[in-house]
């Protein structure tokens, strides 16, 4: 099983390379080395990620800005998923991440400690405007509704949904015009919810599922 002083080794024989002097259980940090007059750095030993690990290397933040985590390096493809996640998470609390391959004690620094600038998404940005925008109201006051969250998309369904229930079958573009849905077509033929049903080409109707889903979704 391994144990945290398994780290240490190679941890004290990598920072020792760069022409730091390295000391273990120095005060309340697992590693501190030092290297002339720059900042010491820190670094926190852990058998895997936890929030109690970033916990503890935050504290370490103010003793000194280099603090690392470091763990042993998985071999699954789960493990690296989780390494990703935790690096991208050290990244936002301003920490380092290091991992120890212990079978042969390589160590790899997946991540520098420095303050976090994140890099802001237009694409992203514009699709959740875009959603809030659709969006009618605010159905989700509170949280979700007693069906669930109510999206855009769910309301424009049921918009279709309700015109076809008094027309009955109809075409796409007649629907579109008198729900001023512009994605009336799009969403009758993906029927992602199973209330409507193509009864000929470019005519759409509303099945018993789609009548049962308006009675469900009826305080929407």
């Amino acid at each position: 099983m391994t144990r945290e002083a398994d780290l240490y080794p190679p941890i004290k024989a990598y920072l020792t390379r760069q022409g730091y002097e390295v000391k273990g259980e120095v005060g309340a940090v697992d590693v501190m080395a030092v290297r002339g007059d720059e900042d010491p750095v820190v670094v926190e030993l852990k058998k895997g990620f936890s929030l109690a690990l970033f916990h503890q290397g935050i504290d370490r933040l103010a003793m000194t800005d280099l603090v690392y985590v470091a763990v042993p390096k998985g071999a699954s493809k789960a493990a690296d998923r989780a390494l990703k996640d935790n690096v991208k998470l050290a990244r936002r609390v301003g920490l380092g991440v290091m991992t120890v391959r212990l079978r042969d004690g390589h160590v790899e620094v997946h991540a520098d400690p420095e303050p976090y600038r994140p890099r802001k998404s237009k694409k992203k940005q514009s699709k959740l405007l875009r959603a809030f925008a659709r969006l009618e109201g605010d159905p989700n006051a509170g949280g979700a509704t007693r069906h669930g969250i109510v999206t855009g998309y769910r309301q424009d369904a049921l918009k279709c949904a309700r015109f076809l229930a008094v027309h009955g079958p109809s075409k796409g573009s007649v629907v579109k015009e008198w729900t001023e849905v512009p994605e009336a077509t799009r969403i009758m033929a993906g029927n992602p919810y199973g209330w409507f049903e193509r009864v000929d080409r470019g005519i759409y109707g509303l099945t018993a599922k789609g009548r049962k889903g308006l009675e469900d979704w009826a305080d929407v």
